[in-house]
Order: structure tokens, then sequence, then C-alpha cells
């Protein structure tokens, strides 16, 4: 049964509309830890919309599950990542403009830069994770590299879920967890995963983590954090 992630950027997202020092992410963090998450994911991003230096330099001394960090392939966060050396970084692609994370890391068009990230951070002690779209030619490519895992990007299969037509795209993702598994490379999975949507992507065999953030948060607004993380859970792990 794969683990969960619980991705908290959209915690520090409420912040930072107002510039306070609340709702804190760390906080944030202990009661998902307490909801059963095992572990904490975050997105240290080059423009810091969201999480902050301060975040990360606090989790990283309080997280008592795996800490995953996401960043750019940028050398200003790859340095911050190297110094604090989080249980695992996964590599993302990154635009200013963006809401959110809109695709995978386009590892055929950058391969000595992803690569010479990868290496940097192995380098460290760190646990590399690629962010890549379920498409074989960029999985192949981000094989390559030498990064321990690879997290599928579901936003697609998603997006087609919401309109309850999602089976086409779930195929997308089972044949693409198949040419990770074949590889020896340990499987991810995130993006827009919900809990109508998650149980199809946490069954794809040896599914080892889930990341899931916004879902999440929104529940939690509902019925509180702990308790929307063990929903998740739960779900994942039936």
């Amino acid at each position: 049964m794969p683990t969960l992630g619980v991705n908290i950027d959209h915690v520090a997202t409420v912040r930072q509309a107002r510039l306070t020092n609340e709702p804190d992410p760390v906080w944030a963090a202990t009661l998902a830890e307490l909801g059963g998450a095992d572990g904490i994911t975050l997105h240290l991003r080059e423009d810091r919309r969201h999480i902050q230096e301060r975040d990360l330099q606090l989790l990283g001394q309080t997280v008592a599950v795996k800490l995953n960090l996401e960043l750019a392939c940028s050398e200003e966060v790859l340095a911050i990542a190297c110094q604090t050396r989080p249980h695992q970084a996964t590599l993302v692609p990154e635009r200013r403009e963006e809401v959110t994370t809109e695709g995978g890391l386009d590892v055929r068009g950058n391969p000595a830069r992803v690569t010479e990230a990868v290496k940097r951070l192995q380098g460290a002690g760190i646990v590399v994770s690629l962010f890549l779209d379920p498409d074989p030619a960029q999985i192949e490519a981000g094989i390559a590299t030498g990064a321990t895992a690879v997290e599928l990007h579901t936003g697609a299969y998603a997006h087609a879920s919401a309109s309850f037509a999602g089976d086409e795209q779930l195929q997308v993702l089972r044949a693409s967890a198949q040419v990770v598994r074949q590889a020896g490379i340990t499987l991810h999975a995130g993006h827009g995963l919900t809990y109508r949507n998650v149980r199809p992507v946490a069954e794809i065999p040896e599914m080892c983590e889930l990341n899931i953030g916004h879902s999440i948060v929104s529940r939690a607004i509902m019925v509180g954090l702990e308790q929307a993380v063990r929903d998740m859970k739960r779900l994942i792990t039936l």
C-alpha cells in the first residue's frame, strides 16, 4: 500500500495572503503527523509565494516523518536544499505566471541540467525524485539521470475524472507506472488527487507514495486537518 505525503503549501498560501504569522505550516505538519501522514511535502518556490525558508528550517528540525522538498533546478534553491538536507527532494518545473505546477519536468529538453541537479542533491545525502508527466520518453530520460524515484504527474487524470471520463488517463498512468517499475525505480504519484479519485491511483501495483495537498487542506477547513489526513489515509490503505 502507498504511503501518504501531505503537502502543506496551501496552509502557507492562506498565511501569505495577509503576510502574517497564521496559519503556521509548521503547526499544520504536526497535525498532519497526528492524522497519520507518512511524510510532509512542501515546495520552496523561487518567488516564495507560499512556503518560506523559515518554514523549511523549522520543519527540518521538528518533522518526525519523511520531509520531501519540492524544488526547481535553480542554483539558489539547490543550495538551500543541500544545506538543510531534507530526506527527499523532488525536482519539479516552475514558472512564475502559473497558479500551480502545470506539468512534469522536461528532462528530455534539459538532460544535463537535471542530471547535474540530481547528482548534487544525492551528493548531499538526499533521496531524489523527479516529477514527470506519464510519458515513457520523459520517464526514460528521467531514469538516465540516476534519480531514485519518479513521481507521475496525475493532473490529466484528475481533470478527466472530474467529468467522469478518467478511465483513459488512468490507463496512461498504469502504463507509465509499469515503465518505472521495470526500471527498478520507486513509483510515486501526485497532483490534483482528491477523496473522490485517489483510490484507482493508490491501487496501481507497487505504488509507493502519494503526495496530496489541496484536497486535504480544503477538507481541513471543514473538519480539521488531523481528521482530513485520517480520511485520506484510510482511502489509500483500504
